[in-house]
């Protein structure tokens, strides 16, 4: 069951979000590789959960092809999220099926990536304080939505 009630309640939260989307959009690839890198530096062991960047080694992560390519890809999927500001089902089910069947990613990961976002965002995308809250509870929705989708699933993310 998607947590649908944030469509009304909480319509301002995207909006404070969305307010930096410009600076993301105009470096995708950057800021992408920028947060992994971060990830990876900040949780060594979520390196192991992305195979295109499992085997690079530490010294050669910030700048490395396969990580700003998928961070690119990790920043355009949330993207899509905050701008379905809440109706989100249709862009969510998929991607918590690939990440419960397929990749076997839990919970805490979402959170872990979710305060490295914040940190850049609020760096390198003008990210305020407001908004930096904002996304802390647009993404506790998103990860409650991924962990129902999760049950249903029968992954004990």
């Amino acid at each position: 069951m998607l947590h649908t009630s944030l469509r009304s309640s909480h319509m301002s939260d995207f909006d404070l979000v969305l307010k930096c989307w410009d600076a993301v959009e105009a470096d995708y690839s950057g800021l992408g590789g920028e947060v992994l890198a971060r990830l990876f530096k900040d949780y060594p062991d979520t390196q192991k959960l992305f195979p295109k960047c499992v085997d690079i080694p530490p010294s050669k992560v910030a700048g490395h092809a396969a990580v700003v390519s998928h961070g690119a890809v990790v920043l355009r999927k949330l993207g899509e999220l905050l701008k379905a500001k809440g109706n989100h089902a249709s862009i969510l089910k998929p991607l918590a099926t690939t990440h419960a069947n397929t990749h076997k990613i839990a919970l805490s990961n979402f959170k872990l990536l979710t305060e490295v976002i914040i940190k850049v965002f609020a760096e390198k995308a003008g990210l305020d304080a407001d908004g930096q809250v904002a996304l802390r509870k647009v993404m506790g929705v998103i990860i409650a939505d991924i962990d129902g989708c999760y049950k249903e699933l029968g992954f004990l993310g």
